[in-house]
C-alpha cells in the first residue's frame, strides 16, 4: 500500500513538473491564418501579401528599432516571448473555397485569428465561418462597407471602406471645382461583385448629395473577355471624370481598350484595387501618367516619420516592390492583431475579441497617415484617413488632403 501510494505521489510531482512544460509548450508560438489569392488571375496579390504579412512578423519576433508595438525585444512578451508563425492558404478568388479553407485553418492548424482576404466577396464567407467559431477575422483589404455592417462580433477592419475612401474621393473633386477644374460629369464603371456594387452605391449617393450628375453607370462582368462595348459607352457619355472600381486584370483590359478606341478623359479617380498594383502600371503605366487612385497609405509620409522608409525597404528585399495601398494594410493589419493577443496574454478567440475592442492605438506608432485605430462597436476603424495619389512621372505623390499632400494635383491627366 506504501509503495502504491508513493508511486501515486512521484507520479503526480511528475506531472506538476509536466505541467508548466505543457502550458508553455502550447504558447511557444501563436499561430495565425491567411487566406488569400495565391493561385489564379489575383495571384501576385497573394504573394505581395505573404511578403508584407511576413516583414510585420520579422518586425515582431526579431528585436527592431522601430516605434511600432512588439518591435522592440522579441515575440509576444504578453505570452511569454511566445513566436508568431503564419499558416498560408489559397481561396483562388471563390467564395466557397474561402469557406473551406477558413474551416480548415480553424480545425486542422488550429489558428487563434484569421486575417484576409483581398476579395470583399471571400470575405463575406470567411468571416462568417470565422464567427461560428468564435474566432476573430481582420480584413486586412476589403473596402466594401456592407462588411462590419453584418452583426458579427469577431470581425474588425482598422483600414477604410469605400464610403470613406469615396467622401475622400469627392472632397478632392469639391476642391478642384473651386480651383476651376472641370469635373461637373462623372461616369461609374464597376466590376460585377460586392466590391464593385458596394463601390458605386457610395459614390451614387456621393453624387447626388453633392451635385454631381452620373451620366454613365456602367457594371461589367468581372474577369470579362471583352470590355469593348462598355468603353464605347463610356466614350459616348464623354464624362469629365472617369472613377472606375476593378480589380488588376480588369483594370489593364480596361485601360488598352480606352487606348485602342482612342477614348481619353480629362481625368481618372479610381477606387484602388488594381490601380494601385505595380502589375498594372506595367503593363499599361505609359497610357497612365496623371491617373489618381485613392489609397490608404503614402510612402511620401517616410520624410516625417522616418520609420517609414525602413520598414518600405524590409518589405522590398522580399517583394522586389514598394509598400502600396494593399500591403501596407496588410502589414498594419498584422500588427494590430498581434498587439491585441499580446494585450490578451491568450489565445484564446473571446480574449483576443476583447482585446481588438480595447485597442487605441495611436497612428504614430503605425506605418499609416491615420489618427489612430479605435473600433467602433461593429469593428470599424473610423480614424483611418484615406489620402489621394496621383502617378507621375513613373511613381505615386500624394496630392490630397492638404495636410499629406506634397504636390499639386496636376487637372487634366496628361
Amino acid at each position: 500500500m506504501t509503495m502504491n501510494r508513493r508511486e501515486l505521489m512521484l507520479g503526480a510531482t511528475a506531472a506538476a513538473a509536466l505541467m508548466p512544460i505543457a502550458a508553455r509548450a502550447q504558447t511557444s508560438e501563436v499561430v495565425i491564418g491567411l487566406t488569400y489569392p495565391m493561385s489564379g488571375a489575383s495571384a501576385q496579390i497573394g504573394v505581395d501579401a505573404q511578403r508584407a504579412f511576413e516583414t510585420a512578423v520579422d518586425i515582431i519576433n526579431n528585436d527592431q528599432d522601430f516605434d511600432l508595438p512588439l518591435a522592440k525585444g522579441t515575440g509576444l512578451p504578453g505570452l511569454g516571448g511566445a513566436k508568431i508563425r503564419l499558416v498560408m492558404a489559397d481561396h483562388q478568388g471563390d467564395p466557397q473555397k474561402g469557406r473551406a479553407e477558413a474551416e480548415r485553418l480553424i480545425t486542422q492548424e488550429k489558428v487563434c485569428a484569421i486575417l484576409g482576404t483581398y476579395q470583399s466577396a471571400v470575405a463575406v464567407t470567411v468571416s462568417q465561418t470565422c464567427e461560428r467559431y468564435g474566432i476573430p477575422f481582420m480584413s486586412a483589404d476589403n473596402s466594401s462597407p456592407s462588411l462590419h455592417r453584418r452583426g458579427l462580433k469577431f470581425y474588425f477592419r482598422a483600414a477604410p471602406h469605400d464610403e470613406m475612401f469615396s467622401g475622400a474621393m469627392f472632397d478632392f473633386l469639391d476642391a478642384m471645382k473651386k480651383k476651376g477644374a472641370k469635373a461637373n460629369t462623372l461616369a461609374l464603371f464597376h466590376e460585377d461583385t460586392i466590391f464593385g456594387t458596394d463601390s458605386a452605391n457610395a459614390q451614387i449617393k456621393l453624387a447626388n448629395d453633392r451635385g454631381y450628375k452620373i451620366v454613365a453607370d456602367i457594371k461589367y462582368r468581372a474577369n470579362s473577355p471583352s470590355l469593348s462595348a462598355e468603353v464605347q459607352q463610356l466614350k459616348a457619355a464623354n464624362a469629365d471624370v472617369l472613377m472606375p472600381s476593378s480589380y488588376t486584370t480588369d483594370g489593364i483590359l480596361l485601360i488598352k481598350t480606352m487606348a485602342e478606341l482612342g477614348y481619353k478623359p480629362n481625368a481618372i479617380v479610381a477606387q484602388a484595387a488594381g490601380f494601385s498594383e505595380k502589375a498594372l502600371y506595367d503593363a499599361v503605366g505609359d497610357k497612365l501618367d496623371g491617373v489618381i487612385t485613392r489609397g490608404s497609405f503614402s510612402l511620401d509620409l517616410a520624410a516625417k516619420r522616418p520609420m517609414v522608409g525602413k520598414i518600405n525597404d524590409l518589405f522590398k528585399a522580399k517583394a522586389g516592390k514598394d509598400l502600396n495601398d494593399n500591403t501596407s494594410r496588410e502589414f498594419s493589419t498584422m500588427i494590430v492583431m498581434a498587439d491585441a493577443i499580446n494585450r490578451a496574454k491568450s489565445t484564446d478567440g473571446e480574449k483576443i475579441r476583447a482585446a481588438l475592442a480595447a485597442t487605441d492605438m495611436p497612428g504614430e506608432q503605425t506605418i499609416m497617415p491615420w489618427k489612430r485605430v479605435k473600433f467602433d462597436d461593429m469593428g470599424q476603424n473610423n480614424d483611418a484617413d484615406p489620402v489621394l495619389l496621383q502617378y507621375i512621372g513613373g511613381k505615386f505623390v500624394t496630392i490630397f488632403p492638404s495636410q499629406a499632400a506634397v504636390a499639386e494635383a496636376v487637372w487634366p491627366m496628361k
